[in-house]
Formats: C-alpha cells, structure tokens, sequence
C-alpha cells in the first residue's frame, strides 16, 4: 500500500481504508485529550459567570476526572464485551451530548452534571480507540500507527488551552464545548463509514461491581479532600467522608481480589515490585502536574492580567520540548534501563517546581515562567517514553493490556487527587493567591522527590525481562 500502513487481518475495512481508520481513532481520542486541558484557561471565566466558589472550580475539572480515572479499565473491558466499534461510536455520541449540555447549562449544577457525562464518555472511547488500532494494523504499521496517534494526541492536548483562552477572550468560556461537537460529528461518520464491523464478543461478564465501588471510592475522597482543602478546613463531615471513602475502597480491593483476572484491576499485577514503584511514580508524577495544569493558567489571568490567549499559550513548550527529547529519552532507557531517567527526570521536575518561587505578582514570562516550564519540560522528556516501556515489561505477556489500562488510570487519579487539593489557591486572591500558589509549588516540588525515591527504591536497576 502507498500509505505504508498494512492493517491486519480479516477486517476488509481496515484493509482498504488504513488511514481512514487512524483518522477515526485521533478525532475521537482528541475529544478527550482537547477536553482535560482547554477547561483550565476557562475557569476563571466560568467562576465569575456562574458565580462558582473555589470547591465549584475544583469540581469543574474533578466531575470529568472523576469517572475517566474510575471506569477507564471498565471501559476497555466494556469495548472486549460488547464490540470496540460499537463502544466508541457510545462514547462519542455521549460525549458530544453532554459537550452541548455544557455549553447549554444555566448553573453550576448543569454545568458538574454534563462534565460528568463527558468523564462517562472519555473513558469509553480512549482505550477502545487504542484498541481498535492494536486490531487494525500489525507489525511496524502498528508501532508507526500508535505512534501517530500519540504524536497527534499530544499536539491536540498542548493546543486546546490555546485555542479554549482564545474563545474565551472573545467572550464566551461555553463556545470552548462547542468546538469539540465539530469534531465528534467527524469521528461519529469516519467510525461509521471505515471501522471495521465488531466481531464475535467475548462471553466474559463485566466487572460493574467493581467500576461501581471504585467511582463512589474516588467520588467519596475526592468530596473529601475538596471541603478539607478549602478555607473552611476539615469538617466532623468531611473527616467521615474521608473514612467512608477509605473503606469503600479497601472493599473494592477485596471484591478484584475474589475476581482474580476476570477483575477490572487484577491485583495479580501487583506481584511485581516494579510495577507497584511505578504505580506510586505516576501517582506522584501526575498529581503535581495536574496541580501545575490547573493553577499555572489561572494564577496568570487572575494576578498577572494574563489574556486567556497567553496563559493557554504560556504552556505551548512543554509539548514541544517533549517531542523533541522523548525520543532520545526513550533510547538511552532502552541502553540503561528505565529506572535512573525515571528517578533522575522526577527530580528535574521537582527543581521545575521550586524555579515557582520566583513568579512575582506581574509573572515575566520570559525571565520568570518560561524558565520553570522548560526545566520540568526537560525533566517530563527523561520521564515519560520509559514510563511507558516500563510498565509494558514490567508483568508478563498476559497482564499488559491491563497493566498500561492501570497507569493510565492512575495518571488520572493523580490530577484528580491533585486539583482536589487545591482550593485553599483558588479561593485566595491578591498577594495571598501568590503566596498560596508558591505554597503548593513548594508541595508539588516534594511529591516529585518521592516519585524519585519511589523509581530508585523499587525499580529494577537493570532492563527488566517479562516473565513469561
């Protein structure tokens, strides 16, 4: 094929329209991806139209993170049941409907109950996007498929919070929902016309119990963590919540355990050191970037007078300092192993942090912010490709599947976990808003040096092998 993308197998669709097929995939995935990032340049905007609290603001980002990090694996296994083709064209006419839900929406309430329908969506389309390239190509048409897909990713994600700060400064935060029906309108007729027909599902039932008691778990703590981190600090109410929430999530470790592998999260992946490291790294890892994703923009428009334009703009160099370093990153993991970049590039990112400390109140981009950004950019860039072949290699053949579901969902856990915390910054203004974001900087400094510790003190020193 002139394309150079060889689709596997039996599915005649994929076999003639391979890039048709790609296309599909990103349009839909870019939903998701444009989604966790143009919100943040928004929320300023959306705080004073719809007369949000700081707890408003956190639950504006945490109602779409909320069922993204707790039904991903469910999504996946929803896509192996009931067809992927079927469960993405689900998720895309979901999340475009509650897209208009935002973008229609007369109130807070509205507004938390659409994002999260949009959180429902996201995470039945990402992973069965992704599957339904692992099915569609072979070989090195795989890798160079996937890689695309990422690359593309990516670029979408890093160029949402410019295009959504753009929109608002026209005069609207809502019209930054409705640039993403365009798009679902495109994956819908793409997926409809060019994917291939699902083929026979597999018999194994779903583990609804477990996504159910996971999403309560998550709801529970993350309530918790949002009331304790406000002005008010911790309530009789909210230290319950937090026990509650805590139980509710030890029970949902025993029900997988019953469950063994036909369990959303088979504990069988905990069998190996390495991945529980690498778990706690992204937990750490993401977290503090969740934090940076969501206060770094909004203290610029708040305290610097910063366009919605240039603050979405002021984090443009950390995807493209990771484009061009990934790569190299991946190589020299590939020579030494993965566990000293992980280790080495947490603690880059973690000095990333503390370069916070010199924002002032008018934020010089050029002498003050760009300089943080490429520093933790440079650090992300040793990071993220070994992150990734890590956690690959670090269970057998038969639990990568779950293994990448797993950390994927962490990584989300993490932002949700993160910007739950935040509230004491969101509802500080002036000089204190300053003073509160130097404050979680600082905090967020510190998770990295444990992501650090976690890569050196679990990690295998040495290339791991799958066991077979």
């Amino acid at each position: 094929m002139s394309t150079g993308l060889y689709p596997i197998c039996d599915a005649p669709a994929a076999q003639r329209h391979p890039i048709a097929v790609l296309a599909t995939t990103i349009l839909a995935s870019s939903l998701a991806f444009v989604d966790g990032s143009v919100v943040n340049v928004a929320l300023a905007a959306i705080g004073r139209n719809l007369h949000a609290e700081a707890a408003g603001l956190q639950w504006v980002v945490n109602a779409y993170l909320l069922p993204l990090s707790a039904l991903l694996l469910l999504g996946g296994a929803a896509g192996d049941h009931f067809g992927r083709r079927r469960v993405l064209l689900a998720g895309t006419a979901l999340f475009a409907g509650a897209s208009l839900g935002c973008a229609l929406s007369s109130g807070l309430s509205a507004l938390l109950a659409s994002r999260l329908l949009q959180g429902v969506g996201a995470a039945m389309l990402v992973p069965n996007s992704l599957a339904i390239l692992g099915q569609s190509f072979s070989g090195e048409a795989k890798g160079r498929a996937i890689g695309i897909w990422a690359a593309a990713a990516a670029a979408l994600g890093a160029v949402g919070p410019v295009i959504g700060g753009w929109l608002v400064d026209l005069g609207s935060w809502r019209a930054i929902f409705l640039l993403n029906l365009p798009l679902a309108a495109g994956a819908l007729g793409l997926a409809w016309r060019f994917l291939p027909q699902d083929r026979e599902t597999g018999n194994q039932p779903l583990d609804v119990y477990g996504g159910v008691l996971a999403t309560l778990g998550l709801a529970a703590l993350t309530w918790a963590l949002t009331v304790g981190s406000g002005p008010h600090g911790w309530s009789l109410n909210s230290r319950m919540c937090a026990v509650i929430a805590v139980g509710v999530l030890v029970w949902f470790i025993v029900v997988e355990g019953r469950r063994g592998d036909r369990a959303m999260m088979p504990l069988a992946l905990f069998a190996s050191k390495s991945l529980i490291g690498l778990t706690l790294l992204t937990l750490f890892l993401y977290g503090a970037l969740g934090t940076l994703f969501v206060l770094l923009p909004y203290l610029l428009i708040q305290s610097a007078a910063y366009t919605g334009t240039a603050a979405g703009s002021a984090l443009l160099p950390l995807p493209v300092v990771l484009f061009l370093c990934s790569p190299v990153a991946g190589r020299i993991a590939g020579q030494m192993g993965a566990r000293l970049p992980l280790a080495i590039g947490s603690f880059i990112v973690a000095a990333g942090f503390l370069l916070a400390f010199r924002i002032d109140a008018g934020a010089n981009y050029w002498t003050e912010v760009l300089p943080m950004l490429l520093v933790i950019a440079v650090g992300l860039s040793a990071a993220v490709a070994p992150l990734t072949t890590a956690v690959l290699i670090s269970v057998d053949a038969q639990h990568t599947g779950s293994a990448s579901g797993l950390n994927n969902a962490v990584a989300r856990t993490g932002g949700l976990v993160g910007t739950a915390l935040i509230g004491v910054v969101l509802a500080a203004q002036g000089r204190e808003l300053l003073r509160a974001f130097h404050l979680a900087m600082g905090i967020g400094a510190m998770v990295c040096v444990a992501a650090s510790l976690c890569a050196l003190a679990l990690l295998q020193p040495r290339p791991a092998v799958g066991r077979t």
